[in-house]
């Protein structure tokens, strides 16, 4: 999974603007990150359609806030520049919960 710099949400834009995308939002600090973590390549490999990017909240407190993420671990995902859909709260997420948001996607 890639890491996302530091950016602001024009710059997100540009670089999500051709694809498919979900947009990991973590940090360091939250357990509930780290409990999602050990799945996320699993998840990957199931929803290869997907870029995932992983956006370490703290480094891009900006851009979170910019897109209203104000609970982790939280999931966005874009087609083509387009929001298509978010699973964002501060609530431990599972294996099948990610899984079930990826599949409405589809």
């Amino acid at each position: 999974m890639e890491n996302l710099p530091v950016m602001k949400e024009d710059q997100l834009q540009q670089k999500l603007a051709k694809g498919k995308y979900v947009l990991f939002f973590t940090a360091g600090w939250c357990p509930d990150c780290r409990f999602i973590k050990p799945a996320m390549p699993e998840i990957e490999k199931d929803f290869s359609e997907f870029t995932f990017l992983q956006v370490d909240r703290d480094e891009n407190i900006d851009l979170a806030a910019e897109l209203n993420i104000f609970g982790i671990p939280s999931f966005v995902a874009y087609a083509d520049g387009k929001e298509i859909g978010r699973f964002v709260n501060k609530d431990r997420k599972t294996k099948q919960q990610v899984e079930d948001f990826l599949r409405k996607l589809k």
